[in-house]
């Protein structure tokens, strides 16, 4: 009989910040991207690093002001107002109306939110989107590709998250196809004004948008970057993540985990829900929708070795795990670091309803089989999308969507790079090339987790991919700045 299990890719989640508000490991996958990707919706988004010194958006406008009115002459977009940005960048809030539903434009519309970081007409643009909202996105983000070619950047945000929301809200027009169709759609108004070569990128949930879009609108862009990009296409079958967590890491790393697992859910169980249900108390949160501070605890145990492995160094992580003896102070906090135990209340789930219906619905998710916890579990089912979304929200699976978009990758997929880190467990289930893929290339960077990059990569891997982003970029030399 098919394993029915289910709950880890395509999470959302950037982790290299300050985190104000946590998320729960089927939005994890998403965040952890900071070199080539921004962070989502519940993250503080920074750059990984500093990125060059800001200027006032006066001091950087032109006498006329050209750009902002060929902005708010493209149909359907307004200029909501000018950030400050990077020097050498203007940065702009924009929304574009779009139709709820692509396939009948005229029944209902809505306004989508972007961030525009302009460096020039001339240069390349780059459509990047985290696969979230753009809340705490800082305006003047640089995704990797767009450093490395120079270029503008247009930063889209999801369909149904943040404020880019119909109202009401219709569900069954949350789809790949529809998101899709948005990305085309600003495409082609926004080529009015940039006309030289487009990429896109994203990562994780992102770079699962990225795909998709090419699937649908191959022709819409030069090239596309799709960083730590899961691929299930079977989503009755989790074998391959249970694989690849039995070898990752050393297995005195891989035994500290499981300890503290055996731990969480058998002789500190009721220590480590109690604080989980005290501390709720004294913030006012509850946890109506998962249930109970019990099935969180027990939740975020099971998927604790994704979010270790998402997240941490094996070289400088492993030695940190605590033992199962622990204090109890040192023990819950280094396990609520880990899996982000806030992110599973009521207050922090609702933003990101959309991204578990997501996953509910088409994207597929990952539920851990664990015979090491045999007798400890209290919950059948637990890590099932339902878990997540509120009742009264339908969900049913669409078993061929996934499939159909690797049967494109595979027979007529190009201009791709897909990069991955050693380490992480989304790549347990990675795109790959077929012999229909003209100029498509998958990498893997050595000893690195979620946050895979472009240059994480080994020297010569790094050389050629950023040649073939330069090329189908059309720029020939590295970035001034």
């Amino acid at each position: 009989m098919k394993n029915t299990r289910r709950s880890l890719l395509p999470l959302p989640l950037p982790l290299p910040l300050p985190l104000p508000l946590p998320l729960p490991l089927p939005l994890l996958l998403t965040g952890l991207l900071a070199s080539g990707v921004a962070a989502p919706p519940v993250a503080a988004a920074r750059p990984a690093g500093a990125h060059p010194a800001t200027a006032s958006p006066a001091a950087s406008r032109p006498a006329a002001d050209d750009l902002r009115a060929r902005l708010a002459a493209v149909p359907g977009m307004r200029v909501i107002k000018e950030n400050p940005a990077p020097a050498g960048y203007r940065s702009f809030a924009l929304v574009y109306r779009q139709p709820v539903d692509h396939r009948h434009p005229g029944r209902g519309s809505f306004e989508q939110r972007l961030s525009l970081l302009h460096r020039s007409t001339a240069r390349p643009m780059v459509l990047y989107t985290n696969g979230y909202d753009l809340t705490y996105q800082d305006p003047g983000f640089r995704a990797e590709p767009t450093r490395i070619v120079d270029g503008n950047q247009i930063s889209v945000e999801q369909r149904y998250f943040g404020t880019s929301r119909p109202r009401p809200t219709d569900w069954s027009k949350l789809d790949i196809r529809q998101a899709a169709g948005d990305h085309h759609r600003l495409i082609r108004a926004l080529k009015k004004v940039y006309r030289a070569a487009w990429i896109s990128t994203g990562g994780s949930k992102g770079g699962m948008a990225t795909v998709y879009h090419r699937r649908f609108h191959p022709h819409d862009v030069a090239g596309s970057v799709a960083y730590s990009a899961p691929d299930n296409t079977d989503d009755r079958d989790d074998t391959a993540e249970d694989r690849f967590l039995r070898r990752v890491g050393n297995p005195a790393c891989r035994s500290a985990l499981t300890a503290v697992q055996r731990a969480l859910l058998g002789t500190r169980r009721a220590e480590m829900a109690g604080r989980l249900t005290r501390w709720a108390a004294g913030q006012g949160y509850t946890f109506r929708t998962i249930g109970s501070a019990d099935r969180v605890l027990e939740l975020a145990a099971l998927q604790l070795p994704l979010h270790f492995w998402m997240q941490k160094d094996e070289a400088e992580d492993c030695g940190r795990i605590p033992r199962p003896s622990a204090a109890g102070d040192a023990l819950y906090t280094w396990f609520e670091g880990v899996t982000r135990l806030p992110a599973y209340a009521d207050r922090h789930l609702a933003p990101v309803t959309a991204s578990y219906y997501q996953l509910g619905t088409q994207l597929g998710f990952v539920s851990l089989a664990s015979p090491h916890l045999a007798g400890m579990l209290r919950y059948p089912g637990l890590q099932e999308m339902r878990t997540y979304v509120p009742r009264s929200i339908p969900l049913r699976f669409q078993p061929d969507a996934m499939p159909d978009i690797d049967r494109w990758v595979r027979r007529h997929g190009s201009e791709l790079l897909f990069v991955y880190g050693e380490n992480d467990p989304t790549r347990a289930e990675p795109f790959r090339t077929g012999k229909g893929s003209r100029d498509a290339h998958v990498y893997l960077a050595p000893h690195t987790n979620h946050l895979a990059s472009i240059e994480k990569l080994a020297p010569r891997d790094r050389a050629r991919a950023t040649a073939a982003l330069r090329r189908w970029a059309a720029v020939d030399s590295p970035p001034a700045s």
